[in-house]
């Protein structure tokens, strides 16, 4: 297999289960128990296949332009593709693709459910990793972006801004990420150059969960 890179790609993305599928002989790589991408495995346990999914007419414009994709094997050949793991498809282009899956499928759950198979709040901060979250704040998605720094019975600004007005799942799906709103809400005890790190690494959070930020 000219891929070896595929499970552990697939295992670092946020939200994402991986099982065997025994009888079809399958390893398959789930968001919230939806399938988004497989790796087919013949009698002797060796790859023939990658399956993931793609938009019907982006699938077609692929499998024109490269022969080591087909229409999916043994699945929806409107919306799932196989791709030959020996084949001469790039490194980049097969991880775009793979991503391209990832946010097809993700994007099939509501917004909120989306957040929780994230794990990250609108503007990509992790609560879990918060030493106030289950004590003094259940956490921006359980509480609806009414956590303890926002103003008393209102939402954050950011979370207002994205969810409320927007109806976006995250700011992700945003082109002015980060924006003034994001740049107002802050905590006091920050330093401005520790703001600025909590900023970049946040786009950065969302940028990685979403496989790169899409405006769609």
């Amino acid at each position: 297999m000219k891929y070896p890179w595929i499970d552990a790609y697939l295992l670092a993305k946020r939200g994402v289960a991986k099982d065997l599928q025994a009888d079809w002989n399958w390893i398959r790589y789930q968001i919230g128990g939806k399938m988004f991408a497989a790796i087919l495995l013949d009698h002797d346990n060796k790859p023939y296949f990658f399956n993931l999914k793609l938009k019907p007419l982006e699938g077609e414009l692929m499998r024109q332009q490269y022969p080591d994709i087909i229409p999916g094997y043994y699945s929806n050949k409107q919306h799932w593709n196989s791709v030959n793991p020996d084949g001469e498809i790039p490194d980049d282009l097969l991880k775009y693709w793979l991503d391209r899956s990832y946010q097809l499928v993700l994007k099939e759950f509501s917004k909120q459910k989306q957040r929780e198979i994230l794990g990250l709040t609108v503007c990509g901060t992790d609560c879990s990793a918060c030493p106030l979250h289950g004590n003094v704040c259940t956490g921006c998605n359980e509480a609806c972006g009414r956590v303890f720094h926002a103003p008393a019975g209102k939402p954050c600004a950011i979370f207002a801004c994205c969810v409320n007005k927007h109806r976006y799942a995250t700011c992700a799906s945003c082109e002015q990420v980060p924006c003034e709103v994001w740049k107002a809400t802050r905590d006091p005890s920050m330093t401005d150059e520790q703001f600025e790190k909590s900023i970049r690494d946040r786009v950065s959070m969302l940028k990685y969960a979403s496989g790169g930020i899409s405006h769609e």
